[in-house]
């Protein structure tokens, strides 16, 4: 017999692992490489940015000061001026004039402002206290608020404050009348959302603006912006902010304020990247399609043997056969050996399967008889309670497997009453309190029995909890509602109708209709009212059924 070949020498792995190797080291390299140029291209943009804008401000600077120099000389601002302090100085003005004279000043004050397109045109006294203050922003700048960047006996003519309002660069021009000064005349440009904007479109870049260690504005996400704060490097240079690299530029730098320009290298590098996968994958293209012509007919001998051999499986599974040998391939030595131990497992599984169900089933019969025999009057009751759980449960519509556990779970529910004394359980009359409390304890005692035996487990609730109460006063733990597991539930709904209908040392049996009276009065409180109305609909059905079967079924003849 011909010999298969083995699967490694139909595999298509190395063929393409070894193009996929190459494409990727020419990826690496070419991302590398883009990276490395996004790098100092965004390094120098923001260093040309930064260039621009000192040369421009030094422009705006100069612009500022002398629009601010001619206006310190307006006649009509002079004039207010002249009348407010001369007469204050040598008459005393009363309060009216006072602020007659000093909104003199603030009208004057505001027709400046709106030539000069100025967020704030204040006139600051030699105190360094706000005069009086124009503009969009005057809010910020509020008559006699101290402007801390002017305080000392050399003014600065350019710097930036922060105020409770705001922050702002400020350029001023002295004011004087004659010779003697009187304050200063002060532009004030707000370092809001829309200087910042501003900054950013003169750049083509990202800008942040700290003040005294706080953001106020910025034209990236909050992240990256609140990393920059916590950054201690100055100057140009590269950082990892919210993740990602950016290029990082220092347009302003003072005591209370500094101005960043940031460019994402990631994001950028992403575009070039993009670039080099469209050159790299036309490359890739032909690539593959030279190894896949190549490799077509080894494919297809390595993947149809597997094809078959899924499809087997597949059907094998479906219909839960799991006894058909599959048949070898004769294609592969390496798949005709797993078809062969594939096989063998199975068969193993059947047999193992075979000896636990029986093992199961007879271990279920053998505590249920056990218990059964204790006690004449009880003979019976748990394969009745199980198969009367079993009809509520369809009732219900459970699962198939919900079923199968609750079958043997209602089967095994009084098992506990094997560590209960004879004298206690077989007692013709009333019992004690103490009495009482030994027969409380099945559930639990049931459940510490059957934990010993792993494929019990599923069972263990309803076991341990079937006389447990919607209001919360059953045993063993007081347990409410839907914190009762249903089957649980059905079981003491099975288990009240079958003892109220069977006949006991200290009482006759009851007929049906008077037991479903009594579960129906106790519904919400002692039973499950879903459960009860499942055994309502469901005994009905039950009479269908022959007498014998019915007899089998709940053991005795119908009332």
């Amino acid at each position: 017999m011909k010999t298969p070949p083995r699967l490694v020498t139909r595999t298509l792995t190395v063929t393409f692992i070894t193009v996929a190797i190459i494409l990727s080291v020419v990826f690496m390299v070419l991302t590398l490489d883009a990276r490395d140029r996004v790098r100092t291209a965004e390094t120098d943009k923001l260093r040309v940015a930064e260039q621009v804008f000192t040369t421009l401000q030094k422009l705006r600077l100069q612009e500022q000061l002398a629009a601010l120099t001619t206006l310190a000389e307006n006649p009509t601002l002079k004039a207010a001026l002249d009348t407010y302090f001369t007469e204050g100085q040598f008459t005393g003005l009363a309060p009216e004039q006072e602020r007659s004279l000093r909104e003199t000043v603030a009208r004057e004050t505001e027709k400046l402002a709106r030539l000069v397109d100025a967020d704030v045109l204040a006139i600051v006294d030699t105190q360094g206290s706000v005069f009086v203050s124009a503009g969009g922003a005057r809010e910020a700048w509020p008559q006699g608020q101290r402007i801390p960047a002017l305080a000392g006996d050399q003014p600065a003519l350019q710097d930036v404050v922060a105020l409770p309002g705001g922050a702002f660069r400020i350029s001023g021009a002295p004011l004087a009348l004659g010779d003697r000064s009187i304050g200063l005349l002060l532009h004030g440009t707000s370092l809001d959302a829309n200087y910042a904007q501003e900054l950013s479109d003169l750049s083509s870049a990202g800008v942040v603006v700290i003040v005294n260690d706080r953001v106020v504005a910025r034209t990236v996400p909050d992240a990256v912006a609140q990393d920059l704060l916590t950054t201690a490097a100055a100057g140009n240079s590269t950082r990892r902010l919210a993740g990602e690299e950016h290029a990082v530029g220092t347009l302003l730098t003072t005591p209370a304020a500094r101005i960043y320009t940031l460019s994402s290298i990631d994001a950028a590098a992403r575009g070039a990247t993009r670039d080099a996968l469209v050159a790299l994958g036309t490359i890739a293209l032909g690539a593959f399609v030279l190894a896949a012509f190549g490799s077509f007919w080894l494919a297809r001998t390595l993947t149809d043997p597997i094809d078959r051999l899924a499809g087997e499986l597949e059907m094998m599974t479906a219909a839960r056969d799991l006894r058909r040998p599959l048949p070898p391939s004769g294609t592969s030595r390496e798949l005709d050996a797993l078809t062969n131990t594939f096989n063998e497992l199975m068969r193993g599984l059947a047999a193992a399967e075979a000896e636990s169900r029986a093992a199961y089933l007879g271990a279920i019969r053998a505590l249920a008889a056990a218990l059964d025999a204790r006690d004449p009057y009880t003979a019976g009751h748990s394969e009745r309670v199980s198969a009367l759980s079993v009809l509520m449960g369809r009732q219900m519509q459970l699962a198939t497997a919900d079923l199968d556990v609750l079958r043997l779970g209602a089967l095994l529910h009084d098992i506990g009453k094997i560590g209960v004394p004879d004298e206690v359980l077989r007692k013709p009359g009333a019992l004690t309190v103490e009495e009482f409390e030994q027969i409380k304890r099945h559930p639990g005692l049931g459940a510490r029995i059957l934990r010993q035996v792993p494929f019990l487990t599923p069972h263990l609730p309803i076991v341990e909890l079937h006389h447990e109460r919607p209001d919360g006063k059953g045993y063993p733990f007081g347990l409410r509602g839907d914190d009762i597991p249903l089957a649980a539930r059905i079981v003491h709904v099975a288990d009240a109708f079958d003892a109220i209908t069977s006949a006991r040392a200290y009482r006759p049996a009851r007929a049906r209709a008077d037991a479903v009276v009594e579960l129906q009065r106790h519904a919400g409180t002692h039973f499950d009212p879903a459960s009860v109305e499942a055994l309502v609909i469901a005994l009905p059905s039950a009479t269908t059924i022959a007498e014998p079967a019915l007899q089998e079924l709940l053991g005795r003849q119908l009332v």
